[in-house]
């Protein structure tokens, strides 16, 4: 008889000792990011005198104080951003959630009762009370063996889930200040805007008086003051234009901002933002310096973990059991001699699902095919942005400084248009012409400012706006991948060597 006890005991020690000595088993498949080609440099180089990196609070470069002050009510007041953190806040928990399943789980079921049966209760002996107390202290542990892996690539998963939110945040928080910067831009832009047409309305105004005194003098004729009246109203009209424009842009910086549209006001000034100084960046650093990329990555490796999960599922579960307590009529649930109590190894095993674990794992590699094409993508679109931006910058600087010229070389004609105009020696028509060169010249070179600067925009964001976050430190240099998928129904093949796996 005690033989036998023992036996028993000695299997149930040797299963559990098998159990945690296996534990940990992994069925993920190796892992390392796809591989993309990157450029020893860009094609339009930042100028030599540009900064060394992007800070993070770049929008200083601008240089403006209304700029900054609205910059600081992004993380206090934009719903956008509240969402992005709460869905970080969520990841985490689900973290959490994933990693309980890490631990033992253990229960209390205390109970005390009173009970009367029936007289006529089926197969009652007459031996039996009718009444009698029925109280325990009781309670249970469970525990799954990770024999095959399965939760801590579940838990690895969420963990890089966690870490792509947190990414997504910065990503979020990046594209808020992006976007009040660009509006804020536009906002002044259109400010520029209108103090060019009131400085114009005012000299067309003037130009009408005086075709007015000349109509009286009958130096002029009536169709000069018509055409005079026409280019004041189109003045004016445009003017019109651009004050609906910038009271469309006060309000989007307002829901920027987070704050009420009907309460928000901005002063209006003729000052447009500094030109910052473009910062310098290597082609290599945008995989660690864009918050984008980055979250892209974490997916990656989270859907390249739940294949092992997935695998792991077609094995048993292995589980200790255990449960004890006391049990008693009466309430003396302390004695010893009330005790009760059992434990053992418990077992799980997938026997017939209709093809429920196959199709799991089927999708769990098809997350993985998405989530590496979907990094790819976001590399190849990171360069993509600041190739865009950098080219921009260039050509439109050319453009500004052409425009510039162009505005000048209009106001002198306009001036000796006018001039002419007075001595009799112009027609109205000349100094029209002259004028609606002039305000167009000066509106381009305005215009082409305004989207100059808004390309500086681009350029910091395209660059990762000074983000370091938790990124990952860069990957020895990888050969080309070999493909994204391996054959039908097989794991995805190995993007690259094994170089990358400690990143896990």
């Amino acid at each position: 008889m005690m033989r036998g006890t023992l036996m028993k005991n000695a299997l149930r020690a040797g299963i559990c000792g098998a159990a945690l000595a296996l534990a940990g088993c992994d069925f993920a498949p190796r892992y390392a990011s796809p591989a993309v080609a990157a450029p020893e440099k860009f094609k339009d180089l930042a100028p030599p005198n540009g900064r060394a990196t992007v800070t993070e609070d770049w929008w200083r470069g601008f240089h403006s104080a209304d700029l900054d002050k609205l910059q600081a009510h992004i993380e206090l007041d934009n719903p956008d951003y509240a969402a992005a953190l709460a869905r970080y806040e969520r990841a985490k928990a689900i973290l959490d959630l994933t990693n309980s399943a890490m631990f033992p789980i253990v229960s209390g079921a205390p109970e005390i009762s009173y009970n009367k049966q029936s007289a006529t209760r089926p197969l009652r002996s007459a031996d039996q009370p009718t009444f009698y107390g029925a109280n325990q202290l009781f309670g249970q542990l469970s525990w799954e063996i990770d024999f095959w892996g399965r939760i801590h690539d579940l838990v690895t998963a969420a963990k890089a889930g966690a870490q792509a939110n947190d990414d997504l945040l910065a990503a979020t928080r990046l594209a808020l200040h992006s976007a009040l910067t660009r509006t804020y831009i536009a906002l002044r832009g259109a400010d520029a805007q209108a103090a060019l047409l009131a400085r114009t309305i005012k000299i067309y105004q003037d130009a009408l008086d005086l075709t007015q005194e000349r109509l009286k003098e009958n130096i002029a004729p009536p169709i000069d003051v018509e055409r005079a009246k026409v280019q004041l109203a189109n003045a004016e009209a445009s003017a019109a234009n651009v004050a609906q424009e910038r009271a469309r842009l006060e309000n989007a910086l307002a829901a920027i901002a987070g704050q009420n549209a009907s309460l928000f006001r901005i002063a209006p000034s003729a000052n447009q933002p500094a030109t910052p100084h473009p910062p310098r960046a290597a082609p290599a650093s945008l995989l660690v310096r864009r918050p984008d990329v980055a979250a892209k990555e974490r997916l990656l490796y989270a859907a390249s973990e739940r294949i092992g999960a997935a695998k792991a599922d077609f094995l048993p579960r292995f589980l200790i059991l255990m449960s004890g307590g006391t049990q008693s009529t009466s309430l003396d649930l302390l004695n010893f001699h009330n005790s009760l109590w059992s434990y053992g190894p418990g077992l799980s095993m997938p026997i017939f699902d209709g093809g429920l674990r196959q199709a799991e794992l089927d999708a769990a590699r098809a997350d993985f095919k998405t989530a590496a094409a979907d990094y790819k993508a976001s590399v190849l679109s990171a360069y993509q942005e600041v190739e865009d931006a950098l080219a921009s910058i260039h050509w439109f600087s050319k453009e500004s400084a052409a425009l510039t010229k162009a505005a000048d070389a209009a106001q002198k004609a306009l001036d000796m248009s006018m001039s002419l105009y007075k001595d009799g020696a112009a027609s109205s028509l000349d100094v029209i012409t002259s004028q609606t060169a002039a305000l167009d010249a000066e509106r381009a070179q305005l215009a082409v400012q305004t989207r100059l600067l808004e390309q500086y925009v681009d350029l910091m964001v395209a660059l990762g706006g000074g983000w370091t976050g938790q990124a990952p430190p860069p990957e020895p240099p990888l050969p080309p991948p070999i493909a994204l998928a391996g054959p039908q129904g097989q794991d995805p093949v190995e993007l690259a060597p094994a170089a990358a796996q400690a990143q896990k």
